[in-house]
């Protein structure tokens, strides 16, 4: 390392479902490495975006929004969004600017009482609210944590976003480059690859397919000169949804994997052949073998 003031550190991203966690970690690192959807609880895993300038390297970690687990996989991913807190140099605690303090604020709040860490106040979706009403939401929040510093920002329009990036640097310690200046997460391309065609699933079927989804890339390789030949499955708990998701002549699979190939050729800078199948596991989500064999293990939490 050339630079001896390089700064680095894990920054953990934590907050209710659906607040804009895996918009502002797309920003940040300028590609898409989160899936995002206005379903809740979209994001399963702890997923490592990296921020690299030639002054400082942060490796954000996206948890799973916090809320109250109502199966294995509920719980999988409560654990897996707490246990980061205690791994990282700092956590944004987001919250969304239009709407109320609620109960799973003050969950979330509680389990930051315990952290010695700095924490920022992040209040995300400034764009969609009235700045008068920004003050009531700070009002709401500003003294139930020592905060480090409290920034109002728009993940989807990028208001503030820099500003808060700056402030990050500053308080970093210094500390090495992990990864490389090109890199930006930590996942394998086959997890990324599964989680573009999970968002599209997500996207295309709205309330019919919640979220008793899984995909499973079962081959990658390279089938010729011009293309990567990819064959993954979706699988579902339940017989209706597998006709939901495969579609009137098989429609809806056909647009799934359309939209996903798109992502996935601008994710790999190379043309696809995308294989879809759908598979019924009934209650995967509950199913400790099931969960190992799509990618939520134990040893994540």
């Amino acid at each position: 390392m050339d630079n001896p003031n390089y700064k680095s550190g894990f920054l953990a991203i934590i907050g209710r479902p659906n607040v804009g966690k895996s918009t502002f970690l797309n920003r940040v690192v300028g590609q898409k490495v989160a899936i995002m959807s206005d379903k809740a609880q979209t994001t399963r895993n702890k997923i490592q975006g990296i921020y690299t300038t030639d002054e400082a390297q942060i490796v954000f970690i996206d948890t799973p929004g916090v809320h109250k687990p109502k199966n294995q996989l509920g719980d999988f991913m409560v654990k897996s969004a707490l246990s980061s807190l205690n791994e990282v140099d700092a956590v944004l605690f987001m919250v969304n600017a239009d709407e109320k303090r609620g109960a799973g604020d003050n969950f979330i709040i509680d389990r930051l009482k315990t952290v010695k860490k700095p924490i920022y106040l992040v209040i995300n979706k400034i764009d969609q609210v009235h700045p008068d009403d920004l003050i009531v939401i700070v009002d709401q929040f500003k003294n139930a944590l020592d905060w480090k510093e409290v920034y109002p920002i728009s993940a989807l329009e990028g208001n503030n976003v820099n500003e808060l990036l700056n402030k990050l640097v500053d308080n970093l310690p210094q500390g090495p480059q992990y990864y490389p200046d090109d890199q930006i997460t930590d996942h394998p391309e086959r997890f990324i690859v599964s989680e573009l065609i999970r968002e599209k699933v997500l996207q295309l079927t709205r309330q019919e397919i919640p979220h008793s989804v899984a995909v499973v890339v079962e081959k990658m390789a390279r089938q010729d000169e011009q293309k990567i030949h990819i064959q993954a499955t979706i699988v579902v708990d339940r017989s209706t949804q597998k006709g939901i998701l495969i579609g009137k002549g098989g429609s809806m699979l056909k647009k799934i994997g359309t939209l996903a190939r798109q992502d996935i050729e601008h994710l790999l800078a190379d043309k696809v052949y995308l294989e879809l199948w759908v598979k019924v596991v009934p209650g995967w989500r509950d199913k400790a073998s099931a969960l190992q064999s799509y990618g939520y293990r134990k040893d994540d939490y």
